[in-house]
């Protein structure tokens, strides 16, 4: 997969308005932010002006709105501030509030798009940290809202919606990109069903709630201040805080996000089922001590090292280390591969992408054994002046010799050579993602 770089604000820009549930008056601004700090809101009404980092472990309340809390510091309504942000591709910011609750606009996020707009975006030198889902995620509960996130190499949120007695049911999928994001699901307005209304009130909710922010449902009657602005609106708003909502996880996602009648709730609890799921995968990459002078790695240390396994990995064993960025690596190529059934019959030959795919695999080591990346993974992002000289046949031992050429914050190269009897039979510069576990 091709991971993106990390975006912030290349400026800062301000809203004013008024909180929906609070009903207080409110000045947001947003601001740029450092790679890797992510989302944090800053309550600069209060004398320590605190920050609250907008992420799971810090949901309080989900009721209505997503709140965040640290310690008795709190902000309400976060979701779809942070969903204008994650649509438009933004993952460090800050968010600083002069309230405890963000100004409600006209109840959708196009007024945080078009403050991010103002803002302007640019890009920086960390690369995104973006979860590929490999194997579904799901979630259900006893409301009948059900989450399943499903391998995807894009990302994608297909919603089915319905109030209670399955009034207003409405269906939409799209894949979310920034464009897509501000055209399609960003002006979608927050709605509420009439019989909802007074128990809200009493609960001291949506106190500067009006026809001017929300959409009300009444019966088969919609109360605005104008007409629905698409045709599956509800469903587009849902969409909305489930992207706000998940990326409260920490993580740009790739994967099919599929949800019935998704809520705060579930959206949050799924959430935290992602953050778990990226723990794990990450815990497979253990921390090991790799030689920072002269020395070798057998096939085990190898295994410690790498993720892949049979019949995956083209490495048996690091037999040099010269200095910090130079290493030679061996395979042994036998009959016995498996790639040797298929290319080609009565003519065996290694192909040349599974020699490319050694010189990876012996250049993520050598990249490794810098302390600064000890337990990070190595993701090929790209290969340059490749060239195959000579066929590698069955019973050859393919001798790789890495040299890394320049590391620059997560990104590395590496030229790599591959020879047989000393003669060379493939080489190529490659570029790595180098991603923290």
């Amino acid at each position: 997969m091709s991971i993106p770089y990390q975006r912030t604000l290349a400026s800062s820009a301000s809203l004013e308005g008024t909180s929906l549930h609070t009903g207080e008056k409110v000045t947001l601004t947003m601001k740029p932010a450092p790679a890797n700090h992510g989302i944090v809101f800053r309550r600069i009404d209060l004398d320590d002006k605190p920050f609250i980092p907008a992420i799971v472990d810090n949901v309080q309340q989900v009721e209505r709105a997503t709140t965040l809390a640290v310690g008795s510091v709190k902000v309400h309504t976060v979701e779809h501030v942070i969903s204008a942000l994650a649509g438009m591709g933004i993952d460090n910011a800050i968010i600083e509030m002069d309230a405890n609750e963000p100004p409600i606009g006209d109840g959708s996020s196009a007024p945080y798009v078009k403050c991010i707009r103002e803002a302007g975006s640019e890009e920086q030198d960390h690369l995104a940290s973006v979860f590929e889902i490999r194997e579904p995620i799901h979630m259900e509960n006893e409301n009948g809202s059900i989450i399943t996130i499903l391998p995807s190499k894009s990302f994608r949120v297909s919603c089915t919606h319905a109030g209670e007695r399955g009034k207003m049911t409405q269906y939409f999928s799209t894949e979310i990109t920034p464009e897509i994001y501000e055209k399609e699901i960003a002006p979608a307005r927050t709605f509420v069903f009439y019989e909802d209304v007074e128990p809200l009130l009493e609960k001291g909710l949506i106190k500067g709630g009006s026809l001017e922010n929300a959409v009300v449902i009444r019966d088969e009657s919609i109360l605005s201040k104008e007409p629905l602005r698409f045709e599956e609106e509800f469903a587009r708003h849902k969409i909305l805080d489930v992207i706000g909502d998940l990326m409260l996880s920490g993580k740009r996602i790739m994967g099919h996000v599929l949800c019935v009648k998704p809520g705060h709730g579930p959206n949050t609890q799924m959430a935290v089922q992602l953050k778990k799921a990226f723990g794990e995968v990450m815990s497979m990459t253990p921390q090991v001590n790799i030689p920072t002078g002269e020395g070798a790695l057998d096939i085990n240390e190898v295994m410690k090292i790498l993720p892949h396994r049979y019949p995956f990995l083209l490495l048996d064993r690091i037999i040099k280390f010269e200095g910090d960025n130079k290493c030679t690596g061996i395979k042994s190529v036998t009959i016995n591969e498996p790639f040797f059934q298929g290319h080609f019959p009565n003519h065996p030959v290694m192909p040349g992408v599974l020699q490319l795919e050694a010189m990876a695999q012996l250049a993520s080591i050598m990249l490794l054994r810098k302390p600064e990346n000890q337990g990070k993974i190595g993701y090929f992002l790209s290969a340059d002046k490749v060239k195959f000289r000579k066929p590698v046949m069955p019973g050859d031992t393919l001798f790789i010799e890495g040299e890394a050429l320049k590391i620059k914050s997560s990104v590395a190269q590496a030229k790599c050579r591959c020879f047989v009897n000393e003669a060379l039979v493939s080489e190529a510069e490659l570029k790595f993602s180098l991603i923290s576990s």
